[in-house]
């Protein structure tokens, strides 16, 4: 699969004989998300043409409204491997800027589907809009010469009740601490990953060493104190996880600002900088909470770290 990131790295000669597309932010890649990409794939082998996925960096409510901005499920990263892992051929990442944002609907049209992707058939949500201020939809869409289909919504039934599956659904389902749900709506367990970074050393220094991730996103559903699994650590003999407890957040006893996530491995020893791991949450502790000083602050995390131990111990007895 090819990444391409914006319209001037998109030669228009590489889509001569066309393609089938869909356009979406496709955050958290989930069940609906996945029945979409199947058919755009199936789609495009009928027709033999190249299948491409149009996403936009960052979100449009990240520009528009970043304080109100929803939860990132996926850094683009993540988005782009899960994609590739469906067999899409081509990711199309459009950069949502201020040009973007004004762009009529029309020029959208002309400017990305017609000129550079010589779209033959198209996929859009049934409630997709588009172009300055929103004017593009399906109606729109169907008046030029490639025909359009509407993706409708995908529903899963748990205790009777049927749940519209969909990104706001799947953040809902995670602030909820309802990882099993996730699991459901996603068709995986949910994961965060990214590289190993050094970090201030500051957990360390109080005697709790852990393995940082910068989220490199606005805002991250989980937010708290987690009993995690972390998968990928190339030093193990083994493919099952290290058990471990992870914090969320901006740690304000230690006047930390960027959101992280830090994870406290048990039972692990080794130099993991730089290597890409994965850490899935499978039960909240507590909520992230300034302590009065570094002592209490010590007693707290000794007091997770056995919450999270115990958690486990029954998790396996079980």
């Amino acid at each position: 699969m090819r990444l391409i990131r914006g319209l001037y790295s998109c030669p228009i000669e590489l889509f001569k004989k066309g393609c089938v597309a869909t356009i979406g932010n496709f955050d958290g890649v989930h069940l609906g998300h996945q029945a979409i990409i199947k058919r755009l794939t199936d789609k495009a082998t009928e027709l033999q043409l190249p299948s491409v996925v149009v996403l936009f960096e960052p979100h449009a409510q990240e520009f528009f409204r970043p304080d109100h901005a929803p939860e990132r499920l996926f850094k683009l990263t993540d988005k782009v491997k899960a994609l590739e892992a469906l067999g899409v051929d081509y990711v199309l990442c459009l950069r949502f800027n201020r040009e973007l944002a004004q762009l009529s609907a029309q020029d959208f049209v002309r400017r990305v589907l017609l000129e550079h992707l010589r779209v033959k058939h198209l996929f859009i949500g049934d409630d997709f809009r588009f172009g300055h201020q929103r004017t593009g939809d399906f109606e729109l869409l169907k008046s030029y010469d490639f025909s359009v289909e509407a993706n409708h919504s995908i529903t899963h039934t748990i205790d009777s009740k049927s749940i519209r599956i969909s990104s706001s659904q799947v953040r809902q389902t995670i602030r909820n601490n309802d990882f099993e749900l996730a699991k459901l709506l996603l068709g995986k367990s949910y994961l965060v990953c990214g590289k190993v970074a050094h970090g201030d050393k500051q957990g360390r220094q109080i005697g709790v060493p852990t393995a940082n991730i910068a989220l490199k996103r606005r805002k991250s559903p989980l937010q708290g104190v987690y009993a995690v699994k972390v998968f990928g650590l190339s030093s193990q003999s083994s493919p099952q996880p290290i058990y471990g407890v992870a914090n969320v957040g901006v740690k304000p006893t230690l006047n930390v600002r960027a959101e992280r996530l830090e994870v406290h491995l048990f039972d692990f020893d080794g130099d993991i900088y730089g290597q890409r791991i994965c850490v899935e949450p499978v039960a909240k502790i507590r909520e992230e909470k300034k302590f009065a000083s570094i002592d209490e602050l010590k007693l707290q995390i000794a007091q997770d770290i056995a919450q999270t131990k115990e958690f486990f111990r029954q998790q396996n007895i079980q």
